[in-house]
């Protein structure tokens, strides 16, 4: 059994037991979440479920196990011949959900 998620405007395809990781969102470690915004559900018999656009009544349940940041993306911009160099920099934090449960 699979579903795939949206979380932050990404798509994440989770199985129960998986650790996934997504954009931070406001929650404590050890904390239950439940996400209802399921686009996409395979139950074990191989029967499949489409959404328009989330599925009906189906929740994935996690728990939060932390946070964690991304690798640091650099930007540098630069004018030739201008005198002009700007290097900035960016690095996102991410929250790590370990999936218990599919409940449909």
């Amino acid at each position: 059994m699979f579903a795939i998620i949206q979380s932050g405007g990404r798509q994440v395809k989770v199985t129960p037991g998986e650790t996934v990781t997504v954009d931070r969102f406001d929650a404590e470690p050890g904390q239950e979440v439940t996400i209802d915004q399921v686009l996409f559900l395979e139950k074990d018999g191989g029967e499949l479920m489409a959404g328009a656009p989330f599925v009906a009544n189906v929740k994935v349940m996690g728990v939060v196990d932390g946070e964690s940041r991304g690798p640091k993306i650099r930007v540098f911009k630069k004018k030739r011949r201008k005198g002009y160099r700007v290097t900035r920099g960016h690095r996102s934090t991410y929250t790590r959900i370990r999936i218990t449960d599919i409940v449909v």
